[in-house]
């Protein structure tokens, strides 16, 4: 066929983005990241704005993309619906504010953007237990936040201010490979589907994630769904974008509009 690939395994946190933005300068024709959503977003972070495509292969924890785009979690069976896909220009979310992590400029996401309670949870999962037992480290590090009241924060969505514990910008129904809460949501759309939490007593939020498990969190009183380009918050909490920590507040999640090339199977919506 052709197909000469250049098989270029990272060796570090941040390595992906590198290693995509040498292969666009490079003239690759395409890049395939076989790993989690983490490595994904790191490898789009690197492509962002350029014409080449990006294939993904499930690898990691939760695959988050690969199941919200229907390849599934067996690599073998992902494989063949790849060879399937079709190139579809897509836009991005973007992380901007006074205090990103560790000082970066703005980063990019492909999934969802999370303010508050989750991004908190991120922050408490062990590394260890999550490569020893992959999706359950995060549910050990929820149950422990079920005993302290959620902090508060204000978001701000198309002009309204709210005080909120919880807030997920997201571009994917599927949440945490198992759950779904943006049931609106899509890749090919130009705006997230923006559902804010209220409230402060962990109890509350137990009760919330019990209706997420049923697909009827947007019928609970406390919960508010929008679509919107943008989201600006202020205050005091954490940030989670496509799953990894993002720092803390001020900060917002903006659209960037036809930003990256996605292969995408033809049946998805």
């Amino acid at each position: 066929m052709g197909i000469q690939p250049v098989p270029t395994p990272t060796d570090a946190a941040g390595h992906a983005a590198e290693l995509a933005r040498n292969a666009v300068v490079g003239g690759a024709d395409l890049i395939l990241v076989l790993g989690g959503d983490g490595t994904i977003n790191e490898a789009a972070n690197g492509m962002v704005h350029s014409s080449v495509p990006l294939g993904i292969l499930p690898g990691g924890t939760a695959n988050v993309l690969a199941n919200e785009l229907g390849l599934g979690n067996r690599l073998e069976r992902a494989v063949e619906r790849l060879g399937q896909c079709v190139e579809r220009r897509i836009s991005v979310g973007r992380l901007s504010g006074e205090n990103p992590v560790n000082g970066r400029p703005p980063r990019y996401f492909l999934l969802m953007g999370g303010a508050g309670l989750d991004a908190t949870i991120v922050t408490k999962v062990n590394p260890k237990l999550k490569a020893a037992s992959g999706k359950l480290a995060y549910w050990v590090a929820g149950f422990g936040q079920f005993f302290q009241t959620v902090g508060q924060f204000e978001a701000t969505v198309n002009g309204e201010k709210r005080q909120c514990g919880f807030v997920l910008a997201s571009r994917v129904r599927n949440y945490g490979g198992d759950l779904e809460i943006a049931s609106g949501a899509s890749l090919l759309s130009d705006d997230f589907e923006v559902v804010l939490f209220k409230g402060s007593n962990p109890l509350r939020y137990a009760a919330y994630m019990l209706v997420v498990a049923l697909r009827k969190v947007q019928s609970l009183p406390g919960v508010f769904t929008m679509r919107s380009k943008r989201v600006d918050f202020s205050g005091t909490a954490h940030l989670q974008i496509d799953g990894e920590y993002g720092g803390g507040l001020p900060a917002s999640f903006e659209m960037v509009p036809d930003a990256l090339t996605l292969l995408v199977p033809p049946a998805y919506r």
